[in-house]
C-alpha cells in the first residue's frame, strides 16, 4: 500500500471508503473519534501501543457501552497491520479492563500528571491540531444545520457529536499543560540518583534475582521494553534514591526489598 508516511485521517478516510456505505457509515463517527483524539496529521507508524492502551482506558470512562463503541476502531488498527502501515498488531491492545469504569475513576484520587519535555510537545501539537478542527466543524454545522429537515439530519447530529468531543478534549489537554508537573530528563551526577530517564538495576534481596529498568513518564512506560512509570510502585520508590541504597516495594505478596545496585 502507499500510505506507509501517510498521516492518520488520510489512512481513516481511504478505510472509511473501502467499507460498504452501511458498514462505513456505522463505523465512522467512532474513527474520526479516535483519529481527533490521537491526531489526524500524525504519522500512522508513529502509533504506539501505549497510546492505544490509553485510548481504552480514556473510552471505558466516557461510556457505558466502551466495548461496542470501540470494535470499529479495532477493526481499523487490525485493518493497519494487515496493510503494513505499523509493525506490531496495536488492535490487541485496546483491552478494557474491569478496573477502568465511571465510578473507579470517580473514586481514585487525582494525581499531578507528569509530563517529559516530550509528552509536552505532543501535547501542544495536538491542541494546535484540534483548535485548528474545531474551526473546521463550526463550518460543517453550519452547512448541517442548513438542512432544515432536522428529523433525519445525521450530518447535523454526527458534527454535534464531534464538536463535544472536540470541546472536551481541548479542555483535557489545556488543564494537563496548565497543571503538569514538567520533569527535566537530566544527566546523573556523581551521587548516581535515580531520575527519569534513568536504567536502574535492582538486586531481589530475598532471591538474589537482578532486574533492569528504564524510569520514564507515565506516558511512555512500556513494560515489554522494561520502561516503567515513576508512578507504579517499584518506580516511585527509585525515584531520587541513590546508587546502593535499598527500597521497599508494597506488593500484593508483601513487601519486597531491592537494592539498586546501580544507576546508569
Amino acid at each position: 500500500m502507499e500510505h506507509q508516511n501517510s498521516n492518520l485521517g488520510e489512512v481513516a478516510l481511504s478505510y472509511l471508503t473501502s467499507l460498504p456505505p452501511q458498514e462505513s457509515h456505522e463505523s465512522q463517527r467512532e474513527i474520526n473519534k479516535f483519529v481527533l483524539w490521537y491526531g489526524k496529521e500524525r504519522s500512522v507508524s508513529q502509533i504506539t501501543p501505549r497510546e492505544i492502551e490509553v485510548y481504552a482506558v480514556w473510552a471505558a470512562s466516557a461510556t457505558s457501552d466502551a466495548a461496542k463503541r470501540l470494535q470499529p476502531v479495532r477493526q481499523f488498527l487490525t485493518y493497519l497491520k494487515r496493510g503494513r502501515l505499523v509493525e506490531t498488531s496495536l488492535a490487541t491492545h485496546l483491552r478494557i479492563k474491569q478496573a477502568a469504569t465511571k465510578a473507579t475513576l470517580r473514586a481514585k484520587p487525582k494525581q499531578q500528571v507528569v509530563l517529559s519535555t516530550e509528552d509536552y510537545a505532543k501535547l501542544k501539537a495536538q491542541l494546535a491540531a484540534l483548535e485548528k478542527d474545531r474551526m473546521n466543524i463550526a463550518e460543517e454545522l453550519r452547512r448541517a444545520a442548513a438542512d432544515k429537515d432536522f428529523r433525519e439530519n445525521a450530518p447535523l447530529q454526527a458534527a454535534r457529536e464531534q464538536r463535544d468531543y472536540i470541546e472536551a478534549r481541548i479542555r483535557e489537554i489545556q488543564t494537563a499543560l496548565r497543571t503538569g508537573m514538567p520533569v527535566q530528563e537530566v544527566e546523573l551526577t556523581e551521587e548516581a540518583i535515580a531520575r527519569i530517564g534513568s536504567k536502574v538495576i535492582l538486586c531481589d534481596m530475598a532471591s538474589g534475582v537482578r532486574l533492569t529498568y528504564t524510569l520514564v513518564t507515565k506516558n511512555e512506560a512500556n513494560p515489554a521494553q522494561s520502561k516503567i512509570s515513576i508512578a507504579s510502585p517499584i518506580g516511585r520508590a527509585c525515584l531520587n534514591q541513590r546508587q546502593g541504597e535499598v527500597i521497599k516495594v508494597i506488593a500484593p505478596a508483601g513487601e519486597l526489598c531491592y537494592q539498586i545496585e546501580r544507576v546508569e
